[in-house]
């Protein structure tokens, strides 16, 4: 299956627990969107990398599996659906070949599975999937499934797995309780992931997300530091289905303030998007330990918050951070092996650009949604690029 595969129009008629076909705006085209960047505004002091993107750390893929079926009012478990899968793979074989990680959760309305253990060892030892809140529990038979079939000794004569899942509620949107994404579909978006641009916005498990009153999604962004500070790479991938309008800041603007008069914001405080969640992944090929990239992965934090974000008591706000910098062997036949480990005072420089790429992130998922109308009618704006440039003018 291709990357970002989407069952759309024909599939969406040929199923039998969907009724009706999806129509043309049930999720619009994202001819025209445009990256932040792309409209002139630049995020922070740092460089990006070539692609701008998570996978601009060398190892790093991204998969996803979209789905979107059906229109009209909601009939639970069978639509319309408006969600998906996102998958980010730190390495190939990163079961034997583990990863220094670290995490944070700014608040803990939500859920990401396996942080225990991400805690307790230190390291990341399979992919990460994202995807809706009840659907969590099938995202993570889909990755079993897929290590057992990389790993056929799992559960045998190897180690069992707790899975890496992080959700975010997209049942504005989306018909939740049908729980749409499949084993296949987890499967098949990490059969796709590959290392090159990153496809944003209504895709994968951002499909159903709503962001500071707009449609949010997938977003990603990086930065390459100068030799001088090491050379290395960091990126950032979002889940955004956060915030409120009225908070919205773009480059220290405070759009949301300014996107519309006071009298209509009421609308975008409305139940079931005044809270929300996101989650953010870190990348690095810096030689990090799981100590600090504990400590970049709260830094993450930071990002969010100059994007508006005060992560209220209903928020769920997850971040994980890994390094491709060491490698940590599976069962190593030597009772000790050697890592590399950069000194904390030269921690500087990731910390600033991983603030800098998780703004950047939030505001691509932005930018780069598209307008989607779901369950019942709802209908998400994405947000006005045209006006987005004319509030923002001074900063360009």
């Amino acid at each position: 299956m291709a990357k970002g595969a989407i069952r759309l129009l024909m599939l969406s008629c040929l199923a039998p627990l969907i009724s009706g076909c999806v129509s043309v705006a049930a999720a619009e085209s994202d001819h025209g969107r445009q990256r932040i960047r792309d409209l002139g505004i630049v995020i922070g002091l740092y460089q990006t990398g070539p692609r701008n993107a998570i996978t601009d750390v060398a190892g790093v893929k991204v998969g996803h599996t979209t789905l979107i079926q059906g229109e009209g009012p909601l009939k639970p478990g069978q639509g319309p659906v408006r969600t998906g899968v996102t998958v980010v793979m730190p390495r190939d074989d990163v079961w034997h070949k583990k990863v220094p990680a670290g995490s944070f959760v700014l608040n803990g309305t939500g859920e990401m599975t396996g942080l225990s253990w991400v805690t307790e060892s230190g390291f990341l030892e399979y992919p990460i999937a994202l995807t809706n809140t009840l659907n969590v529990p099938r995202v993570a038979n889909g990755v079993m499934s897929w290590m057992i079939k990389q790993y056929p000794e799992i559960g045998i004569s190897d180690d069992t797995l707790t899975p890496v899942v992080a959700e975010c509620d997209d049942g504005r949107l989306n018909d939740i309780q049908g729980r749409h994404v499949s084993e296949q579909d987890v499967m098949a978006a990490l059969d796709s992931a590959i290392g090159g641009p990153v496809k944003e916005g209504t895709v994968g498990a951002g499909t159903g997300m709503i962001s500071y009153g707009f449609k949010g999604g997938i977003g990603t962004s990086s930065r390459k530091l100068s030799e001088k500070d090491g050379g290395y790479t960091i990126g950032a991938l979002v889940n955004a289905n956060h915030g409120r309008r009225p908070e919205l800041v773009m480059a220290g603007v405070p759009v949301g303030k300014l996107y519309e008069p006071p009298q209509q914001m009421s609308e975008a405080l409305a139940p079931g998007q005044s809270e929300g969640s996101i989650i953010v992944i870190i990348a690095t090929d810096a030689p990090l330990d799981s100590r600090q990239l504990t400590r970049l992965a709260k830094r993450a934090a930071l990002g969010l918050a100059r994007t508006g974000s005060t992560a209220r008591h209903g928020s769920g706000d997850f971040m994980l951070a890994f390094s491709t910098g060491n490698v940590i062997p599976h069962y190593p036949k030597d009772p000790a092996y050697t890592l590399t480990h950069l000194a904390d005072t030269h921690l500087n420089p990731l910390i600033t650009a991983t603030v800098e790429a998780t703004e950047e992130a939030i505001l691509n998922a932005l930018t780069m949604a598209t307008t989607v109308t779901g369950r019942d009618g709802h209908r998400v704006e994405a947000i006005d690029l045209g006006r987005l440039s004319t509030l923002t003018t001074a900063v360009r």
